[in-house]
């Protein structure tokens, strides 16, 4: 062994220990690391010798097997078998094992969790799933006990429930309704053709939703080319998932089960407006939150529906404060503050906003036993009722301060259209007993007929704005909605007016038709005009776009059902495919910027009303009218069917309430 220290410079003095070499270790030192290397081999002799083989992979999946099957067993041994058992028969101690233990999964399960769904695409193909969609979409026949006629929607099962019972789904047991029998043919037109296009209705809902999911999940809406949310809406960068509330109903008209539990679980677990710190549209929140939990919750007497109409409801009232009762615009779900729209006619509250309210909140009022909902709205009627109308006419913007009239601008179309629906649907909704609705709308429409309708050189049936008394004789894709209007007035009520207003329905519903067949896309513009020697087109830049609009495809549906004239369905068809050849893309559904050019350019918006509305009328075009009758529902202006009271057992009235 060599010495501990060489000494420098051959000296004998005692040596510097700044200049000594260090050349072995120290006995301590020594003795520490042969202790380590004596331990690594015993743990290495001891886990070759001693434990048992895992590193086969048929070990590690024979282990794994073990344990699938034992399950809790492993832990807590099982009850001795039940006397008699044989062979084959599961222990009846083991039966709904599987159920409680998801459900106990799912109760203690963060919601973080759970906030986004399943992204299996593959689901929604071949002919067994087609074949049970099917069979759950199907309307019931007569209910026991009921009017004939009145008509279930679909049963949310897995497969139909032959037997009449009620369904073991989320919606029947949490309601008081129930579900009946389900005939698989109900519903379907009878004609394969027709079938064949309904079916390629519910594939656009099936991609229009899946990525909507995949991309946008629990957003508002869909940049479906960016794929990514759409924070540019008109409710913002707050995760409300309107595209969720909205395509709900739709979602189940069409049997899409798996779709439909989705959304429902994201509405149960996410939907809240506590964290909105900005205002809403009271007239939107209205028509797409409200009238589609509302929807939901006759479809399927699920209180969940009920308690979140209500919830959201609630939060709107605080706009309703003002000295006539006429509500503001905006309303800050936080804090109550609300306000107007700047532009709106110097503070003005405007026609078609606050004029939209009265088909959710009078049936809220009747489903709840509350009568504040239905007061809300009464009193905007009364104020509406009583005040002086120039020439029988309701222009757009109303001082919610002083009760006057605004600016004397006068339409069927943008910041006017809905409200003229809602006098006609309203008395539909109240079972033709709302008279004072009925009285208003006829009004209206004799003003309107006289100071707004017109007929073009070229034979074209329209209605113009009316702008400090001259017409613009421009109409607006908005108001493409007014020949179902025309057509549902004239068929509802077997008076003087009838036969002018169905001739006017079929015009006003012929002339979109030609607004859209006029543009190279074949889908309409957002405006169209009727002077300089121009027909039903657009002539400004800013009137050229098309966002996935629904209100023709409304007027369609509706003269469809009254009239079964094939050219409703034909017209219809051809707008489906246009949809399909220019508003499609790999990820969504997208509108257009310019519908006059041959390859326009996409605005990359999926909006929320195509899944509530667009779709939905067309899937309903070619479907059997037992699929949600005219005579039994009433479509708010955002689609989203409410039962008509007297005539639906899908009313579901509280047995406290104080409907009229």
């Amino acid at each position: 062994m060599l010495p501990t220290y060489q000494r420098i410079g051959g000296t004998s003095q005692p040596p510097n220990p700044l200049l000594a070499v260090r050349r072995s270790f120290r006995s301590s030192e020594k003795c520490l690391i042969l202790l380590v290397l004596l331990t690594f081999g015993f743990v290495c002799f001891g886990g070759f010798f001693f434990l048992p083989d895992n590193f086969g992979a048929d070990r590690v999946l024979k282990v794994y097997k073990q344990f699938q099957k034992a399950g809790p067993e492993i832990f807590i041994p099982p009850p001795p078998p039940a006397h008699g058992l044989l062979e084959g028969d599961e222990d009846p101690h083991k039966l709904n094992d599987r159920e409680k233990l998801q459900e106990k999964i799912q109760k203690e399960m963060p919601d973080d969790i759970l906030e986004k769904p399943d992204l299996d695409v593959g689901h929604t193909s071949g002919p067994e799933f087609d074949n049970v969609l099917d069979s759950g979409v199907a309307a019931a026949g007569p209910m026991a006990g009921g009017p004939a006629g009145v008509v279930a929607p679909p049963q949310m099962l897995d497969e139909p429930d032959l037997k009449g019972g009620p369904s073991s789904s989320k919606g029947s047991t949490a309601g008081s309704g129930g579900f009946h029998t389900f005939n698989s043919s109900v519903g379907e037109d009878p004609d394969p053709a027709v079938r064949e296009k309904r079916n390629k209705v519910k594939e656009m809902m099936i991609h229009a939703w899946d990525n909507y999911k995949l991309y946008a999940w629990g957003k508002n809406e869909l940049k479906p080319l960016s794929k990514r949310g759409h924070s540019g809406s008109i409710f913002g960068v707050f995760d409300l998932g309107a595209t969720i509330v909205d395509g709900l109903d739709t979602l189940y008209l069409m049997g899409l089960h798996k779709e439909y539990d989705e959304g429902r679980d994201w509405v149960e677990r996410k939907f809240t407006l506590e964290n909105v710190g900005s205002d809403l549209s009271v007239f939107e929140t209205n028509i797409r939150f409200i009238g589609g939990f509302l929807t939901c919750y006759a479809f399927t007497g699920d209180r969940l529906f009920l308690e979140k109409a209500k919830y959201v409801a609630d939060k709107l009232l605080p706009a309703f404060q003002t000295p006539t009762g006429i509500p503001y615009a905006l309303v800050n779900p936080t804090n109550g503050i609300s306000k107007n729209y700047g532009w709106a006619s110097g503070g003005s509250s405007i026609l078609s906003e606050f004029g939209t309210l009265h088909l959710e909140f009078s049936y809220l009022s009747d489903i709840t036993g509350d009568s504040v909902y239905r007061e809300r709205v009464q009193a905007i009627r009364t104020v509406l009722k009583e005040i002086e109308k120039p020439k029988g006419l309701y222009p757009n913007y109303l001082n919610p301060k002083t009760g006057k009239w605004g600016q004397q601008h006068m339409s069927l179309g943008a910041l006017g259209d809905s409200f003229y629906e809602y006098l006609l649907k309203a008395w539909i909704q109240s079972g033709h007993e709302d008279d004072e609705a009925r009285e208003m709308y006829d009004d209206a429409m004799q003003a309107i007929i006289q100071n707004m309708i017109r007929t073009s050189p070229g034979g074209l049936t329209y209605v113009s704005d009316l702008k400090f008394e001259r017409l613009e004789h421009k109409m607006d894709h908005l108001a493409c909605f007014a020949g179902g209007l025309f057509g549902l007035g004239g068929t509802t009520l077997n008076n003087q007016y009838s036969e002018r207003y169905m001739e006017i329905g079929e015009g006003l519903t012929s002339t979109c038709h030609e607004s859209y067949v006029r543009t190279y896309t074949r889908l309409g513009p957002e405006a169209f005009r009727f002077n300089d020697g121009v027909e039903a087109k657009a002539l400004k830049s800013q009137e050229k776009y098309y966002i996935l609009r629904p209100e023709t495809f409304e007027s369609y549906f509706v003269m469809w059902r009254l009239t079964h004239d094939q050219k409703y369905r034909d017209w219809a068809w051809d707008a489906v495919q246009a949809l399909e050849k220019h508003c499609r893309t790999p990820n969504g559904y997208s509108g257009l910027k310019n519908v006059y050019l041959t390859d326009p350019q996409k605005d990359d918006v999926q909006q929320s009303f195509f899944l509530a509305e667009t779709l939905k009328y067309l899937y309903l075009i070619f479907s059997d009218d037992s699929l949600v009758r005219l005579e039994d529902w009433v479509f708010n202006t955002e689609a989203h069917p409410l039962p008509v009271r007297g005539r639906n057992l899908l009313y579901r009235a509280a047995a406290t309430s104080n409907a009229p």
